[in-house]
């Protein structure tokens, strides 16, 4: 009888630990839906854009102290082009993309120091920073005058304004039960038509990506070959496995 109680009680933990798990799930996918980033990590014409973006606009502020310009020749640079183009400090070649802003500046001037980039990608995920980076609306109430849809309060002002144009965000009436919802709208055009500033973002994100894991592409080359050499290794280990035992078998 005692058993019987325990199994029961253990049933029952199970149960609401899978429950809890599942809630849990749930509430973590609750927020706005992030848009699919079409990034391909293969393209280096992609990435090449994306580096050159990177070294534009964000390596101002945001350093990415993992990645080394010398590993831009995964992409199809030359190091002379690496060193014309994309070097715009006094770098090495073989130094890392560290930025000159000092971050006890950067905390005065924007609340907290920029986050360095070298990670992000693989921490927020390809589709998030491809929804972020196209996000952006005028917001007065903030300090900087910019919020973000899937950031709230987010300290960066949207410093690609300029190729984007600014969007508005118009709040849509909720129904009972439900959150407020709304839209993004392009009330003033910027540089780039809406779908060449999605063609840059997804270059960015790409190459972000790339930074991420630099090797990536290497790697699945290394474990194709692997896998390759695995399934041969056991078909000839099967194979002298039945001759070691035919006449045992």
């Amino acid at each position: 009888m005692k058993n019987t109680s325990w199994k029961i009680r253990s049933v029952r933990v199970f149960v609401v630990g899978f429950l809890m798990l599942g809630l849990s799930a749930a509430l973590a996918n609750e927020g706005p839906k992030l848009d699919r980033a079409p990034i391909d990590p293969s393209d280096n014409v992609s990435l090449q854009r994306g580096a050159q973006h990177f070294a534009n606009y964000c390596l101002t502020c945001h350093g990415a102290q993992y990645m080394r310009y010398n590993l831009l020749t995964k992409i199809g640079l030359s190091e002379a082009e690496i060193k014309s183009n994309l070097i715009l400090t006094g770098a090495k070649i073989g130094d890392t993309m560290t930025v000159v802003l000092n971050p006890k500046d950067a905390k005065l001037w924007f609340g907290v120091p920029p986050p360095d980039l070298s990670v992000e990608a693989r921490v927020r995920g390809a589709d998030w920073l491809y929804t972020y980076l196209r996000s952006f609306y005028r917001d007065d109430e903030r300090a900087s005058g910019w919020n973000n849809r899937i950031y709230p309060g987010v300290a960066m002002p949207h410093v690609l304004y300029d190729l984007q144009g600014e969007q508005q965000w118009v709040a849509e009436p909720a129904k009972t039960g439900e959150h407020a919802s709304g839209q993004l709208v392009l009330s003033k055009p910027g540089k780039l038509s809406p779908q060449e500033y999605d063609r840059f973002a997804a270059d960015l994100v790409n190459y972000l990506v790339f930074i991420a894991e630099p090797v990536r592409e290497t790697r699945i080359h290394i474990g194709f070959y692997v896998m390759i050499f695995l399934g041969i290794a056991f078909v000839i280990t099967r194979a002298l496995k039945h001759e070691y035992w035919k006449d045992v078998h």
